[in-house]
């Protein structure tokens, strides 16, 4: 039985985490639960799964809850950052699950891993922001850090057949979004609607966005950095409609190798929960004989420069990469609000990383710092 704390957990991957507990109640226990402001699911949960620790957003929230909930809940819920910190690190738990959205999962990633717990990331900002620091806290306290975005599991999956020495690239798939064949002047005139209908993934409304400029694919790129030790020119992205190769490595003798599968997130987070076994999930296999249309292309960089712009930030180094994620949380969050045009999320970080002076990435203060000059100088190139 191994106890896991999931953080996260009413979104698109966080139930998809308990759906796979449900279906192996003698393999995983819920020990911690950590959500936002989906109270409603999230108490649903609680009542299914009784953990012991509970955190929401923020106090209003936890009032809230507290309503809905029996009165032995009452000291069990906590809030804010120190409640996912408390989540995250709770005694008894083996693993934590971080599959909250944005920034906000750095702090409680980084808890979990000083209480020496596994990390399972599906937070790939975690790694955006304090990729250095946090890849050597793994080492220091040696716990695992197993990947659960379903490009980097491949890619993990694919490492396991020869040694890192060998590995000459590092080959991500992307699926290029809803506007990979969108004419670029219309771009200008989607809607949030168009930009959310992803045609192969069902996610939460902002990595729906960040695969709609491919900043997802951006960020992944600087996580795949960090995870797997490659310098970023030997990293890069495959325009790959289909979403049927997750991603590829390939090594100095000419092998690549590949991971196949059908587009279902259970896949790489039950890989993540098991590993090194694997467990059948019993979902649809995968039918080669109608895979015959498999398309792969380069990137457009002028079509998607959010996609240069991640190259660009994990080239420069230092507190670049965390600029870029704040700048496109505050971007995205307008678009979302339909403050600004799609086009717009691209030209704000771009004008954000060119503003601000690029720090050291030594420090967590420093970050934190950078991260919240990014989100102010954003907030204020966003019109009126």
């Amino acid at each position: 039985m191994k106890n896991l704390s999931v953080l996260g957990s009413t979104g698109s991957i966080g139930i998809n985490v308990l759906n796979i507990v449900r279906q192996f109640p003698d393999r995983f226990q819920i020990l911690g639960l950590a959500a936002g402001r989906n109270v409603k699911l999230f108490s649903d949960q609680i009542l299914e799964f009784k953990p012991k620790l509970i955190s929401v957003i923020d106090e209003g929230h936890a009032e809230q809850l507290l309503t809905m909930l029996p009165s032995e809940f009452a000291d069990r819920i906590v809030w804010g950052n120190e409640g996912n910190v408390a989540v995250a690190a709770l005694d008894g738990v083996e693993m934590t699950i971080c599959a909250v959205v944005g920034a906000a999962g750095l702090l409680p990633t980084i808890g979990a891993i000083e209480a020496g717990k596994d990390i399972g990331l599906a937070n790939k900002e975690t790694l955006v922001v304090a990729g250095r620091l946090v890849m050597q806290k793994v080492r220091d306290n040696r716990v695992r850090l197993l990947p659960i975005d379903s490009e980097h599991s491949a890619i993990f999956q694919a490492l396991e057949a020869g040694r890192r020495e060998d590995v000459s690239q590092l080959i991500l798939t992307a699926s290029g979004g809803p506007f990979l064949h969108t004419p670029t002047e219309d771009l200008l005139k989607v809607t949030c609607d168009e930009a959310l209908n992803h045609p192969n993934w069902s996610m939460g409304k902002k990595i729906s966005i960040d695969s709609a400029t491919m900043m997802n694919k951006g960020l992944e790129v600087i996580e795949a950095h960090w995870l797997f030790g490659m310098e970023p020119q030997s990293i890069r992205v495959a325009v790959h409609p289909q979403s049927i190769v997750h991603s590829l490595v390939e090594y100095q003798d000419g092998s690549v190798l590949a991971q196949l599968g059908i587009p279902d997130m259970k896949i790489p987070i039950a890989y993540a929960l098991s590993y090194p076994e694997r467990i059948a999930l019993g979902l649809k296999p995968l039918n080669l004989w109608q895979c015959s249309d498999l398309e792969f292309y380069e990137p457009d960089f002028t079509r998607f420069p959010a996609l240069r712009l991640a190259f660009e930030a994990l080239e420069r180094g230092g507190t670049s990469s965390a600029v870029l994620n704040a700048a496109n949380e505050v971007a995205v969050a307008a678009f979302l609000d339909m403050r600004i045009s799609f086009p717009q999320i691209s030209t704000i970080v771009e004008q954000t990383m060119s503003s601000l002076e690029n720090g050291q990435d030594l420090d967590l203060a420093g970050l934190i710092e950078a991260d919240g000059e990014a989100r102010k100088l954003a907030e204020s190139l966003i019109p009126k």
